[in-house]
């Protein structure tokens, strides 16, 4: 039988489309031999510019060079300056589009943009993007479907816990009648801190923001912005709402004390940001978990709970960020891409 040839364009060399580089690299020979399944990276873009080859690039150098300068478009012979990601989909062959360029959730670019181009151009696309997925859901959705291309994005969602694979393959026929998450790990890791060792928020914190486990600006993780995303991209994917994130009840994590953390664990609660789907509506706020429940989860992990008409409770639990964790969801939704496209 013939290898699956698959040629990726990925847009975005940060943490994430490292991680995307890296199990490609990785795992190339156990594809071939599991899936047939032969990736190639053709295009790597970052805000310097692109390395572009259609026979393949050299995943190794790419990393090398992203790493010794900071700059993909410094990568041997096939380096190129000043060009966007709209302009490196022009100028490369590719079947896939991987988008991991960094998220915005005010009006979702560039993003929104480079998966619209590469749909239009009949490509399929993987994204670990919320920005245009939780502003303009639909619009995505209809694109997809109006190119007969397929779309997917579980690493919006979840990191490495398979949130949509779960619901729409193993939950299949089965009505999903409310959500509850917790779908961020930089708030229950701090949270979870503060529980164990009595820490206030502030310093806590900090310490995360030392470990890489908080961003330099931890607006979007603390104020709830990041889990209000995942929740809006969740309810419509998988129950059929039409929302955006301007439709969720938002509160943070940052007014919490540990007072207020102590006094919950002496009633055998913990305090969780918890992002919910439920009666059509949509929440973000700190809330009361029992310890031993299933949202009773420590460190960076993430938790959702589908309740459903036919199956009960359905709890998925796995980490919830890190660049080869995100990377791996990426990598199944390549896969799956690469499977359909072979029948």
């Amino acid at each position: 039988m013939a290898v699956n040839k698959m040629r990726l364009c990925l847009l975005g060399f940060g943490a994430v489309g490292q991680g995307v580089a890296n199990v490609v690299l990785k795992k190339h020979d156990e594809l071939i031999d599991k899936y047939n399944l032969d990736l190639q990276i053709t295009a790597i873009a970052d805000r310097s510019g692109a390395a572009i080859n259609s026979n393949g690039l050299d995943l190794q150098l790419a990393l090398d060079t992203k790493k010794e300068s900071g700059k993909i478009k410094d990568y041997p012979e096939f380096g190129v300056s000043d060009v966007d990601g709209l302009e490196v989909m022009d100028l490369v062959e590719y079947d896939c589009l991987v988008e991991a360029t960094p998220t915005n959730i005010d009006d979702g670019e560039p993003t929104q943009s480079n998966i619209l181009k590469a749909m239009g151009d009949k490509k399929d696309v993987v994204t670990s993007n919320k920005g245009p997925l939780s502003l303009n859901f639909k619009t995505l959705i209809n694109a997809a479907k109006e190119n007969n291309v397929k779309f997917r994005f579980e690493a919006s969602v979840g990191g490495a816990m398979p949130v949509i694979n779960t619901a729409r393959q193993s939950l299949a026929g089965n009505n999903i009648e409310s959500v509850q998450g917790i779908l961020n790990g930089t708030t229950n890791y701090i949270l979870s801190r503060m529980a164990n060792e009595g820490t206030e928020y502030e310093p806590t914190l900090k310490e995360a923001q030392e470990l890489g486990i908080a961003e330099t600006n931890p607006y979007q993780d603390v104020e709830g912005l990041d889990a209000a995303c995942k929740i809006v991209i969740i309810a419509n994917a998988l129950m059929g709402w039409d929302v955006t994130l301007k439709d969720v009840s938002l509160h943070g994590i940052s007014d919490i004390t540990s007072n207020a953390v102590q006094l919950a664990l002496k009633d055998g609660y913990l305090v969780k940001l918890v992002a919910e789907a439920k009666d059509g509506k949509l929440t973000v706020a700190p809330m009361l978990v029992k310890q031993g429940s299933p949202f009773a989860v420590n460190g960076t992990l993430n938790v959702i709970n589908f309740k459903t008409d036919l199956s009960d409770d359905v709890t998925v639990v796995g980490v919830g960020a890190g660049s080869i964790e995100t990377a791996s969801a990426i990598l199944s939704d390549i896969i799956s891409i690469g499977k359909a496209n072979a029948n």
